[in-house]
């Protein structure tokens, strides 16, 4: 077989190796082959296998990434933002004053059984000289919040309820669009960490940054989890307490007591303001008389005087 045929037939073998392990090492070695002279065709073929053995180990040491877009990573829930961006997080508080404390926590944990809600955080507060209390946080599906609210009316008299939302919708849908991008260019950074061929400090150098693409896209991640969690699950505290009494030993917690206070603080301030007004009607008082002795004698002794 003629020489530039063996040559010929090399440079093939070279090119389809190279295709099918790697594309940056595999061009660089091909372009090697291309450019070495005829009596070192075999030569450049060794280099070619050399490089493609070095490609497969780093495929093997890098570690392997899921080649998935955002959309599908993410799967798709009722907290999803909507055509129009929004995602509603909701938040309130409730007040209510119960005949009975016990009765009203039992009928308000039954309540929250029945539309799906479940009782967080809670505390009991009572004592001799305060009102007995008690608060719960509950969570409850962000689609039963007006039945949540439906649920306090029967238990007693309802104080105050105050909402709060807040729309994550362009938040999310933002957090999104970075996840996608981080995502494409972690592809990019593992293709290139497989077939690098170059220096170890190069190597490293690409690993770093993978590192830190893959802690990006864990954190965006979680932050979306953590809004489409707020947005499925909405929180209400609601705080529940008993009449005040009539009658109390402390002025805090009597209402009696408290309209005895103020009379007796009235009648204080009262004679504190006669008193102060006698600093100034005695001195005058006293003036006045001793004028009108002064004025009595002399017409006395007006009238005793011989014409």
């Amino acid at each position: 077989m003629p020489r530039r045929h063996v040559r010929s037939a090399l440079v093939a073998t070279t090119c389809l190796v190279v295709a099918c392990r790697g594309t940056d090492g595999g061009d660089a070695t091909l372009s090697g082959a291309r450019k070495a002279e005829p009596e070192h065709v075999a030569a450049a073929a060794m280099v070619a296998d050399s490089a493609v053995t070095v490609g497969v180990a780093l495929t093997a040491a890098a570690p392997a990434a899921p080649r998935t877009d955002a959309a599908s990573a993410i799967a798709p829930t009722d907290a999803m933002p909507d055509a129009a961006g929004t995602m509603l997080v909701r938040s309130g508080t409730a007040r209510l004053e119960v005949d009975s404390l016990e009765p009203a926590l039992d009928a308000l944990r039954r309540g929250a059984a029945t539309i799906g809600a479940t009782v967080g955080t809670s505390t009991l507060s009572g004592g001799r000289e305060t009102v007995r209390s008690a608060t719960l946080e509950l969570r409850i599906p962000a689609a039963r919040w007006d039945d949540a609210v439906a649920t306090l009316r029967p238990l007693g008299t309802i104080e105050s309820i105050e909402t709060h939302v807040a729309d994550v919708g362009e938040e999310y849908v933002d957090l999104g669009a970075r996840l996608a991008n981080a995502r494409r260019l972690e592809e990019r950074l593992v293709t290139l960490l497989a077939t690098r061929t170059g220096k170890l400090d190069d190597v490293l150098a690409v690993e770093r940054e993978l590192a830190r693409v893959r802690e990006e896209i864990e954190r965006h991640e979680g932050r979306m989890r953590w809004l489409r969690t707020r947005a499925a699950t909405s929180t209400l505290a609601i705080t529940l307490h008993e009449p005040l009494p009539l009658v109390g030993t402390s002025p805090q917690t009597s209402l009696l007591g408290d309209a005895v206070t103020d009379a007796w603080r009235l009648l204080v301030r009262t004679v504190a303001a006669g008193i102060t007004a006698l600093g100034v009607v005695v001195p005058v008082g006293a003036l006045v008389a001793l004028g009108a002795v002064v004025v009595r004698r002399w017409r006395r002794r007006a009238a005793l005087a011989p014409a």
